[in-house]
C-alpha cells in the first residue's frame, strides 16, 4: 500500500517537474508520508524510478498478454487487441506514463538498463506469439526478436510523443499507425 501510494506520487512529481528536479522530499510530500518512508522503500530518486519503470511496465505487459491471448480472430485481431489494451492504460494513466517514457530518458544508467529489459520483454512477448501463431497456421510471425523490438520501440517512441506534445489528440489515434507498421513487416518476408 505504501509502496503504491509512493508509485502514484513519483509518477505526478516526475511527470510535473521532470526528473532533475524532482526528489525524495516532494515524492514523500506529494504521497503524504515522511522522507524517512520513502527511504525505507528506496534509496534514492533514480531508483524509485527504476523501480516505477518495472511495476508501470509489468503491468502494461500483462494487459498486452491478456488482450493478446483473449482476442478472438487471427494474428492481426491479436495485436489489436493487445495494443488497444497497452494505449487503453496508458490513456487511463497519463502521469506514469509520462513518468516511465519521458521522464525516464536521461535519468541515469541503470533506468537505461531497465528501460531495455522491459522493451525486450514486449518484444520477446510479440516475437513468441507469433512463432506460436506460425506453428498453428494462424499468421506469419517476426523473423527475429529484433523485428518485434523495432515495433515496440518505434511504439513507444510515438507514444512518448504523443505525451509530450498532444499529437495526435488522442492515445488510441496511434492505433492505425502502429498496426500498418506491425501488419506492414508481417507481410515481409525475412532478410536473408
Amino acid at each position: 500500500m505504501q509502496k503504491q501510494r509512493l508509485f502514484e506520487a513519483a509518477a505526478e512529481v516526475f511527470s510535473r517537474s521532470g526528473y532533475a528536479e524532482a526528489s525524495a522530499e516532494a515524492i514523500s510530500r506529494q504521497a503524504g508520508m515522511s522522507k524517512a518512508t520513502f527511504y525505507e522503500h528506496f534509496s534514492n530518486k533514480e531508483q524509485c524510478l527504476q523501480a516505477l519503470f518495472q511495476h508501470a511496465s509489468a503491468t502494461l505487459l500483462e494487459a498486452l498478454m491478456h488482450a493478446a491471448r483473449g482476442a478472438e480472430g487471427d494474428y492481426h485481431d491479436r495485436h489489436r487487441a493487445g495494443l488497444r489494451a497497452i494505449l487503453e492504460a496508458i490513456e487511463a494513466h497519463p502521469t506514469m506514463a509520462q513518468a516511465i517514457l519521458v521522464e525516464s530518458v536521461g535519468a541515469g544508467p541503470r533506468v537505461a538498463d531497465t528501460r531495455d529489459a522491459a522493451l525486450s520483454a514486449f518484444a520477446q512477448f510479440m516475437y513468441e506469439e507469433t512463432k506460436e501463431a506460425t506453428r498453428r497456421n494462424c499468421g506469419p510471425a517476426y523473423a527475429s526478436a529484433d523485428e518485434a523490438f523495432a515495433i515496440v520501440g518505434a511504439t513507444f517512441e510515438l507514444v512518448s510523443r504523443q505525451l509530450r506534445t498532444g499529437h495526435p489528440a488522442q492515445m488510441l489515434d496511434l492505433l492505425p499507425l502502429i498496426e500498418r507498421l506491425i501488419m506492414g513487416l508481417l507481410s515481409q518476408p525475412p532478410s536473408s
